[in-house]
């Protein structure tokens, strides 16, 4: 596994790792909607030909990581001599809850597994920004080794977005000379930024968002406490991203949601009692504040966006509350959409930028409004 300075307490830094409310990827049991992509793997496999490595590519939250550690776990526990299958081709990607390696995949301890993610910085403690070349260099060496249990060594990459240009390099010399039985599965949100010379030297995967039925089905298991018409919302807000569903499921976003809309639906007049006393929550301090300005960032970027497509195709998406019936027809139809994209962009910048050069959060929610305002007029 990959080095870093370690807490004392295992489950301290796996809390900085994954600091979300669901299961992380390496734990999780299942994967919907993407049956179509495990088939591939599972047909790469059987074929006696497996591409040493792959290009794990889509949306953020959608199970690329997942799919990747079900692989990971199928190669490391579902295959070895004598196997789990009573001989005869496995079916999936699914591995018995006892089969040999599993609780150490589960862990991330197994011998033959490299996770190649953000570590610790050895002088403060803290997740480091991005994934640094002295990890990568762990990880050439860990790719040439024997492998300890079984015919296979895995790593993850998760996410190569997060890869500096050294690191970066390093990953591709490792590809140019890619050892026997080790596979490289790279997870991606965005494969358009990473160096054309991995891309090339990858099997593609290209996962598609969720649909909104599955997504539905996930959020009845993953949060059960959510009402039907909740977890619908939910869905239709999310993108086909289970990850940002749940996300916004456990910070208010629908009442969040609900609001937002509501003071656009004032436009062009806008309600400005009414939106002071919106902006003003953005203001606070503490981690439910944080949350909140998170989901407003998303949500407001969303439903731009979703603007900008009603007047580029003349389709309105459908309504997640009452008031937003109608809503985007009608402002699409008071200015240009070189106007709407001009204010679009002026918010998705002031909102992405608040923080890092400290402005007040509360004036830039009313300023994003009055963009909005001033694109009518």
């Amino acid at each position: 596994m990959a080095r870093g300075k370690t807490p004392a307490d295992p489950a301290a830094l796996e809390k900085l790792e994954w600091p979300y409310v669901w299961s992380p990827p390496w734990r999780s049991e299942r994967l919907l909607g993407h049956e179509a992509a495990e088939k591939t793997m599972l047909a790469a496999h059987e074929s006696g030909r497996l591409h040493h490595a792959w290009l794990i590519s889509g949306p953020r939250g959608i199970g690329k990581a997942t799919l990747a550690w079900r692989f990971a776990r199928f190669l490391l526990c579902g295959t070895s001599q004598g196997g789990l299958f009573g001989g005869g081709a496995p079916q999936g990607l699914d591995v018995d809850a006892d089969a040999p390696g599993r609780a150490l995949v589960d862990a991330r301890s197994h011998p033959d597994l490299f996770h190649l993610r953000r570590t610790l910085h050895p002088d403060n403690g803290r997740i480091r920004a991005e994934i640094v070349v002295d990890d990568v260099r762990d990880l050439g060496a860990f790719m040439h080794m024997t492998p300890a249990m079984g015919q296979w060594r895995v790593a993850i990459v998760d996410s190569a977005d997060e890869m500096n240009r050294n690191s970066a390099n390093a990953v591709l010399k490792i590809l140019e000379e890619p050892p026997p039985n080790a596979v490289l599965l790279i997870v991606t949100h965005a494969p358009g930024r990473l160096l054309p010379t991995i891309r090339s030297r990858c099997r593609r995967l290209a996962l598609q968002p969720l649909a909104e039925d599955t997504l539905a089905r996930l959020l009845a298991e993953k949060a059960p406490t959510l009402k039907e018409e909740e977890r619908a919302a939910l869905a239709r807000l999310s993108d086909g991203s289970i990850g940002r569903a749940l996300d916004l499921s456990g910070s208010g976003s629908l009442d969040l949601y609900g609001e937002m809309v509501g003071l656009l639906a004032t436009l062009p007049d806008l309600d400005m009692p009414r939106l002071h006393g919106f902006a003003e929550r953005f203001a606070r301090k503490g981690e439910e504040a944080n949350a909140a300005w998170r989901s407003l960032n998303y949500l407001f970027d969303a439903w731009l966006k979703g603007l900008a497509r009603n007047l580029a195709t003349g389709q309105e998406p459908a309504a997640v509350v009452p008031s937003e019936r109608g809503l985007q027809a009608r402002l699409a139809a008071s200015g240009s959409l070189d106007r709407w994209m001009e204010a679009w962009e002026k918010v998705a910048r002031l909102l992405s930028r608040t923080d890092a050069v400290n402005v007040d959060r509360k004036q830039a929610v009313l300023n994003s409004f009055l963009y909005l305002q001033s694109a009518m007029r």
